[in-house]
């Protein structure tokens, strides 16, 4: 009979504390009503998005 294995998850995650405009957090209270996905997966997605598409030019 062959065991049943577990093996430990691996979470990849950090916690982080940031400060944002009060405006910011209500957009994205409304983008995650609205997408049904949680304001946190959506801040990801959007930081995500922010490096693969910057551009640092210097001075």
């Amino acid at each position: 009979m062959n065991k049943f294995v577990i093996t430990p998850k691996e979470d990849k995650t950090v916690t982080m504390t940031i400060r944002i405009d009060a405006s910011l957090q209500e957009e994205y209270n409304k983008l995650s009503t609205q997408t049904n996905r949680s304001r946190n997966e959506l801040i990801n997605m959007a930081l995500q998005y922010a490096l693969d598409n910057m551009e640092i030019k210097s001075v």
